[in-house]
């Protein structure tokens, strides 16, 4: 990283924090502004802050890590959830703005009423909230870490006390903090379409200087034949030597999409459909979304992870190839375009799981059950719970070793849930909720 790297990433930070506090008038007002943006976000800047969410600086070398041990059909580990993210385009978006919520943990009471279902509203709205929340947010936190290691980083801090690693991550954390807990939701969608942006074009940059150095996409192909590497090109695991099971493909897009907790879209999505302000902008959002995140995001990772298959052979740990690729390969100035895209991955996703996560603690629990109204007071009580919830996740992040394993822990403890979501029935005609 030179001088120039560096003040590219100072300038996407100063841009990213500035504006923040821009929108921070537009979440202080209710809690309607603080966690749905005043039901007034236009569908365009829904779906890319749902696209920006969905991938962290841990996707990219959670991607190369897949084709570097299953080939390109192992992406189908979360291609699968396409299925259901098309359902939702399709059939529930509409529903869920239609439903008129905060969270879609408020829903529950709605569907089922009584006792029981206020404590499976709280019982839910905790363990989302802070265990659930903080793994998938410390295991963001790991990813920053390997990359910060890649670019050889903490070579150059001083001696400080503790973790080192903990004082570099502790600054963005800050940053995010800043104006997620200043603005709210207008603030996370505002920057996620900035940093949807910075996290595409450096995608975009690194494939395009992997790509050359392999010769293209006809030397590529070439060069893992060659190398006896032909069957990670497979989309579908077909043959005795295919390098995953059919059996664990048909698993994953016959079964899990549907058995996901976020098979019917889940409370990150389901606070930008609700931010939106009619049922045709939210489906608009919806099918925008996947069209940007599927389509759009998907092949710059995988090309690159294919990539680095040829120019960095035998790699012990395959899920730093990404990094190590950018170091290599790109040149002053490119190299900090593709270090501020993967801090803009990490923002975008650790903004919207903190404001999801607070939105849970101070609605569904503690304006639930202490029955208080007072909205300046639940503002200021969200921004608290912003904070505790970013700590604890920090805390955890520094036990976690290996993306892709915790990835599919996360996806494990999910499991089970989602056909119950799905199959939920209206509580009265004409009106229709989720729970």
């Amino acid at each position: 990283m030179t001088p120039l790297d560096w003040t590219v990433v100072a300038v996407y930070l100063a841009g990213t924090i500035g504006l923040g506090l821009l929108l921070a008038r537009r979440g202080a007002r209710s809690m309607a502004d603080f966690f749905v943006g005043g039901r007034a976000i236009p569908w365009w800047l829904a779906a890319t802050s749902m696209a920006a969410t969905t991938f962290n600086v841990d996707t990219p070398l959670y991607v190369a890590g897949r084709v570097a041990r299953a080939g390109v059909a192992g992406n189908w580990e979360w291609w699968s959830f396409a299925f259901g993210h098309v359902l939702m385009a399709v059939l529930l978006a509409r529903l869920w703005r239609r439903a008129e919520v905060l969270t879609d943990l408020e829903l529950t009471e709605l569907r089922y009423a009584g006792r029981p279902a206020a404590a499976l509203r709280a019982s839910r709205a905790f363990l989302l909230a802070i265990p659930f929340n903080c793994l998938s947010i410390g295991y963001g936190m790991l990813a920053m870490r390997k990359v910060l290691t890649a670019l050889g980083v903490f070579e150059y801090l001083p001696d400080l006390p503790g973790d080192e690693r903990l004082w570099v991550i502790l600054p963005l954390l800050a940053t995010v903090l800043l104006y997620t807990a200043a603005s709210g939701l207008w603030g996370v969608v505002a920057t996620d379409f900035l940093q949807y942006l910075f996290a595409m074009a450096g995608a975009l940059v690194v494939m395009i200087f992997a790509l050359i150095e392999v010769g293209g996409l006809s030397g590529l192909t070439d060069s893992l034949r060659a190398a006896g590497k032909e069957r990670h090109l497979d989309l579908v695991p077909v043959g005795e030597d295919a390098l995953m099971p059919l059996s664990t493909f048909f698993g994953y897009i016959a079964i899990q999409w549907w058995a996901f907790r976020n098979s019917d879209g889940g409370g990150m999505f389901v606070q930008r459909l609700s931010s939106t302000a009619n049922e045709r902008e939210a489906t608009k959002a919806a099918h925008t979304f996947n069209i940007l995140n599927y389509l759009v995001r998907t092949w710059p990772w995988v090309l690159v992870a294919l990539a680095a298959l040829v120019l960095l052979p035998g790699l012990e740990d395959p899920e730093l190839a990404y990094p190590m690729l950018m170091v290599r390969y790109l040149p002053p100035g490119l190299l900090g375009l593709a270090f501020a895209s993967m801090l803009a991955a990490f923002m975008s996703t650790i903004s919207t799981q903190v404001n999801w996560g607070a939105s849970y603690l101070v609605h569904d629990l503690y304006s639930r059950f202490s029955g208080v109204t007072d909205e300046p007071r639940l503002i200021r009580l969200a921004r608290v719970a912003s904070v505790g919830i970013t700590a604890t996740a920090a805390v955890a992040s520094f036990f976690m070793e290996d993306v892709g394993e915790v990835f599919r822990l996360i996806i494990l403890i999910g499991n089970g849930p989602g056909l119950v979501l799905l199959l939920r029935r209206p509580t009265a005609p004409g009106f229709w909720v989720l729970g």
